[in-house]
């Protein structure tokens, strides 16, 4: 991964697409959090290597389609390294595509990738691939369960682009990982082999200390924006996801190992620009199970209204 300026890539991909196409994304994941929190000045660096682009749930195919095809008009670049770095044709199976990554015009340091979320509103666990026929190929637009909930109340920028919300993030992460999974990152991280669920769970604990660092009383303000989202995006589910949300954050601070891999992964990412050592990454993950997970845990008995 590079370090690169977050203010940087949300003005390039800004340049390159229509007002009407920047109101159909979410900037989510690494880049959303970076620049939320340190990337609005052009000197700010983030160390990532994509640019995570969720196309909203109406209309996605239509959508993405269409900002593919204008990237690949504004000379972006396709990705070619990797199992899927070839569009496919018209009897390639939709779970053998490749997604859309694309490189900005003169630049290798990062990518641009577009997601998706469910289109039925379901709680998807696995992935679902959508199908883009392009200009150039067929691609995949994946989506992931629960990425609903990065579409609840977006950060806004001033290059009309949307972030989805730290909050929002975290929680996304803490229901794709309920327990600490045994699946292993497909490459290794800086040399190590990481636990998925740690590095996402790792996610959320770098969220939490960044969101604490710049207002110590904000994540008394979690739980209630969690409860609303999940209402609106899974009525029917609502209380069951509340009541289990914490459950991953409970068993990574019960491993030691686990822990040290989650703090890992974040002193490479979010918390790159910050000395946090092990005990003030528990004392985070601690902060979150009392200010967030109890009261969310509470807040899933009260009736939801009809």
């Amino acid at each position: 991964m590079h370090s690169i300026s977050p203010d940087h890539v949300l003005w390039q991909i800004s340049k390159s697409l229509q007002p009407e196409d920047l109101n159909s994304i979410i900037v989510v994941g690494s880049l959303a959090a970076g620049y939320h929190f340190f990337g609005e000045s052009p000197e700010g660096q983030l160390r990532t290597k994509d640019a995570d682009c969720m196309v909203l749930t109406e209309k996605a195919v239509i959508v993405a389609t269409n900002i593919a095809d204008k990237l690949f008009a504004n000379k972006w670049k396709l990705r070619t390294d990797g199992d899927f770095g070839t569009p496919g044709n018209a009897d390639t199976p939709d779970d053998q595509l490749p997604v859309v990554r694309l490189y900005p015009p003169n630049e290798k340091e990062w990518f641009l990738e577009l997601l998706s979320c469910p289109s039925d509103g379901t709680i998807s666990k696995g992935r679902e691939f959508k199908r883009l026929v392009t200009s150039q190929g067929h691609f995949a637009l994946c989506a992931f369960g629960y990425f609903a909930l990065l579409e609840y109340e977006p950060l806004e920028t001033q290059y009309g682009i949307r972030l989805a919300s730290p909050e929002m993030m975290a929680l996304c992460n803490l229901l794709h990982h309920p327990t600490i999974g045994p699946v292993i990152m497909k490459e290794e991280f800086y040399g190590r082999s990481i636990k998925r669920s740690n590095k996402d769970l790792g996610r959320v604990l770098a969220l939490a200390y960044l969101t604490n660092e710049r207002d110590p009383d904000a994540l008394l303000e979690w739980a209630d924006k969690w409860r609303s989202a999940l209402i609106e995006k899974f009525p029917s589910d609502a209380a069951e996801l509340m009541m289990r949300a914490g459950s991953g954050i409970r068993a990574l601070l019960a491993s030691d190992v686990d822990l040290a891999d989650a703090l890992f992964t974040a002193e490479v990412g979010l918390l790159a620009s910050r000395k946090v050592d092990l005990e003030a990454f528990r004392v985070t993950g601690e902060r979150v199970i009392s200010d967030v997970i109890d009261r969310i845990e509470y807040l899933s008995k009260v009736p939801i209204p009809k």
